[in-house]
Protein backbone atom coordinates (compact mmCIF):
# COMPACT_ATOMS: atom_id res chain seq x y z
CA UNK A 1 0.00 0.00 0.00
CA UNK A 2 1.53 3.42 -0.86
CA UNK A 3 2.49 5.90 1.54
CA UNK A 4 0.25 9.14 1.28
CA UNK A 5 1.45 10.73 5.27
CA UNK A 6 0.65 14.17 7.11
CA UNK A 7 3.09 15.69 8.58
CA UNK A 8 3.72 19.59 10.81
CA UNK A 9 0.00 19.51 10.13
CA UNK A 10 -0.30 19.15 6.33
CA UNK A 11 -1.99 16.33 4.42
CA UNK A 12 -0.95 15.80 1.07
CA UNK A 13 -4.02 16.54 -2.15
CA UNK A 14 -3.65 14.22 -4.81
CA UNK A 15 -6.21 15.49 -7.71
CA UNK A 16 -8.94 13.62 -9.41
CA UNK A 17 -8.53 10.90 -11.44
CA UNK A 18 -4.64 10.39 -10.27
CA UNK A 19 -2.70 6.87 -9.79
CA UNK A 20 -0.80 5.83 -7.08
CA UNK A 21 1.54 2.99 -6.74
CA UNK A 22 1.40 0.83 -4.13
CA UNK A 23 5.45 1.66 -3.16
CA UNK A 24 5.05 5.38 -4.00
CA UNK A 25 5.69 7.48 -0.95
CA UNK A 26 3.63 11.27 -0.70
CA UNK A 27 4.69 13.35 2.38
CA UNK A 28 3.49 17.04 3.59
CA UNK A 29 2.98 19.72 2.16
CA UNK A 30 1.96 18.54 -1.27
CA UNK A 31 -0.84 19.34 -4.06
CA UNK A 32 -1.21 18.07 -7.81
CA UNK A 33 -3.88 18.44 -10.52
CA UNK A 34 -5.79 16.02 -12.32
CA UNK A 35 -4.96 12.81 -14.57
CA UNK A 36 -1.05 12.51 -12.43
CA UNK A 37 0.46 9.63 -11.88
CA UNK A 38 3.26 7.99 -9.35
CA UNK A 39 4.84 5.16 -10.06
CA UNK A 40 6.76 2.62 -8.40
CA UNK A 41 9.26 3.84 -5.72
CA UNK A 42 9.36 7.32 -6.38
CA UNK A 43 9.13 9.92 -3.16
CA UNK A 44 7.34 13.07 -3.19
CA UNK A 45 8.54 14.43 0.36
CA UNK A 46 7.29 17.72 1.14
CA UNK A 47 8.56 17.92 4.81
CA UNK A 48 10.22 21.13 4.32
CA UNK A 49 8.52 23.28 2.31
CA UNK A 50 5.61 22.60 -0.76
CA UNK A 51 5.69 20.87 -4.04
CA UNK A 52 2.93 21.68 -6.21
CA UNK A 53 2.26 19.90 -9.57
CA UNK A 54 -0.49 20.68 -12.13
CA UNK A 55 -2.43 18.50 -14.16
CA UNK A 56 -1.18 15.04 -16.26
CA UNK A 57 2.06 15.25 -14.45
CA UNK A 58 3.88 11.60 -14.64
CA UNK A 59 6.93 11.33 -11.62
CA UNK A 60 8.26 7.63 -12.96
CA UNK A 61 9.74 4.44 -11.23
CA UNK A 62 12.80 5.49 -8.05
CA UNK A 63 12.21 9.22 -8.99
CA UNK A 64 12.80 12.03 -5.92
CA UNK A 65 10.80 15.11 -6.07
CA UNK A 66 11.82 17.50 -2.60
CA UNK A 67 12.71 20.33 -1.94
CA UNK A 68 14.70 23.30 0.72
CA UNK A 69 13.96 24.04 4.06
CA UNK A 70 12.48 27.34 4.08
CA UNK A 71 14.08 28.72 0.89
CA UNK A 72 13.00 26.75 -2.36
CA UNK A 73 9.45 25.26 -2.85
CA UNK A 74 9.34 23.01 -5.87
CA UNK A 75 6.62 23.71 -8.63
CA UNK A 76 5.86 21.78 -11.98
CA UNK A 77 3.43 22.94 -14.36
CA UNK A 78 0.90 20.99 -16.49
CA UNK A 79 1.97 17.97 -19.11
CA UNK A 80 5.35 17.07 -17.34
CA UNK A 81 7.28 13.80 -17.46
CA UNK A 82 10.01 13.16 -14.62
CA UNK A 83 11.79 10.12 -16.05
CA UNK A 84 12.78 7.02 -13.87
CA UNK A 85 15.32 7.65 -11.00
CA UNK A 86 15.23 11.43 -11.52
CA UNK A 87 15.82 13.93 -8.73
CA UNK A 88 13.94 17.26 -8.73
CA UNK A 89 14.88 19.91 -6.02
CA UNK A 90 13.39 22.98 -4.67
CA UNK A 91 13.02 24.09 -8.61
CA UNK A 92 11.05 25.56 -10.84
CA UNK A 93 9.45 23.14 -13.98
CA UNK A 94 6.77 24.92 -16.17
CA UNK A 95 4.71 23.10 -18.67
CA UNK A 96 5.36 20.71 -21.29
CA UNK A 97 8.66 19.71 -19.92
CA UNK A 98 10.19 15.98 -20.54
CA UNK A 99 12.96 15.44 -17.73
CA UNK A 100 15.26 12.29 -18.70
CA UNK A 101 15.98 9.32 -16.82
CA UNK A 102 18.63 9.67 -14.06
CA UNK A 103 18.40 13.36 -14.66
CA UNK A 104 19.01 15.98 -11.84
CA UNK A 105 17.76 19.44 -11.61
CA UNK A 106 18.72 21.31 -8.86
CA UNK A 107 17.52 24.24 -6.27
CA UNK A 108 16.41 27.45 -7.75
CA UNK A 109 16.48 26.34 -11.31
CA UNK A 110 13.93 27.63 -13.51
CA UNK A 111 13.07 24.64 -16.27
CA UNK A 112 11.19 26.82 -18.65
CA UNK A 113 8.13 25.77 -21.13
CA UNK A 114 8.90 23.01 -23.66
CA UNK A 115 12.54 22.18 -22.54
CA UNK A 116 13.95 18.91 -22.63
CA UNK A 117 16.81 17.83 -20.31
CA UNK A 118 18.17 14.73 -21.63
CA UNK A 119 18.67 11.53 -19.35
CA UNK A 120 21.32 11.83 -17.30
CA UNK A 121 22.36 15.75 -17.43
CA UNK A 122 22.94 17.79 -14.50
CA UNK A 123 20.76 21.18 -14.07
CA UNK A 124 23.14 22.74 -11.78
CA UNK A 125 22.36 25.53 -8.82
CA UNK A 126 20.37 28.31 -10.15
CA UNK A 127 20.06 27.83 -14.12
CA UNK A 128 17.36 29.02 -16.00
CA UNK A 129 16.55 27.40 -19.27
CA UNK A 130 15.47 28.92 -22.30
CA UNK A 131 11.94 27.58 -23.13
CA UNK A 132 11.78 25.05 -25.79
CA UNK A 133 15.75 24.13 -25.08
CA UNK A 134 17.38 20.77 -25.15
CA UNK A 135 20.22 20.36 -22.44
CA UNK A 136 22.73 17.62 -21.58
CA UNK A 137 25.20 16.70 -20.13
CA UNK A 138 27.22 16.91 -16.65
CA UNK A 139 27.16 19.72 -16.20
CA UNK A 140 23.81 20.51 -18.01
CA UNK A 141 24.31 22.97 -21.25
CA UNK A 142 21.88 23.90 -24.10
CA UNK A 143 22.22 21.79 -26.83
CA UNK A 144 19.94 24.29 -29.13
CA UNK A 145 15.94 24.54 -29.45
CA UNK A 146 13.62 21.25 -29.07
CA UNK A 147 12.91 19.91 -32.58
CA UNK A 148 9.36 19.72 -33.59
CA UNK A 149 10.12 15.68 -33.77
CA UNK A 150 11.15 15.65 -30.17
CA UNK A 151 8.41 18.27 -28.99
CA UNK A 152 5.44 16.00 -30.31
CA UNK A 153 7.35 12.28 -30.73
CA UNK A 154 8.91 12.80 -27.00
CA UNK A 155 7.47 15.53 -24.86
CA UNK A 156 3.49 14.79 -25.98
CA UNK A 157 4.09 11.17 -26.60
CA UNK A 158 5.17 10.06 -23.31
CA UNK A 159 2.95 12.22 -21.48
CA UNK A 160 -0.06 10.78 -23.23
CA UNK A 161 1.57 7.23 -22.21
CA UNK A 162 1.76 7.55 -18.96
CA UNK A 163 -1.91 8.83 -18.78
CA UNK A 164 -2.78 5.53 -20.88
CA UNK A 165 -0.48 3.44 -18.49
CA UNK A 166 -2.17 4.67 -15.42
CA UNK A 167 -5.20 3.89 -16.85
CA UNK A 168 -4.41 0.28 -16.75
CA UNK A 169 -3.82 -0.19 -13.04
CA UNK A 170 -7.17 1.95 -12.44
CA UNK A 171 -9.54 -0.60 -13.56
CA UNK A 172 -8.10 -3.06 -10.99
CA UNK A 173 -8.40 -0.29 -8.15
Amino acid sequence: MSIVRSVLGYTPEIGNDSFVAENATIIGNFTCGKGCSFWYGCVIRADVNTITLGDKVNIQDNATVHCTYKNSPTTIGNNVSVGHNAIIHGCTIQDNVLIGMGAIVMDDCIVGEGCIVAAGSVVTQGKNLTPGTLWAGVPAKEIGPVPVRLRTGEIERIAKNYLKYSSWYKEYD
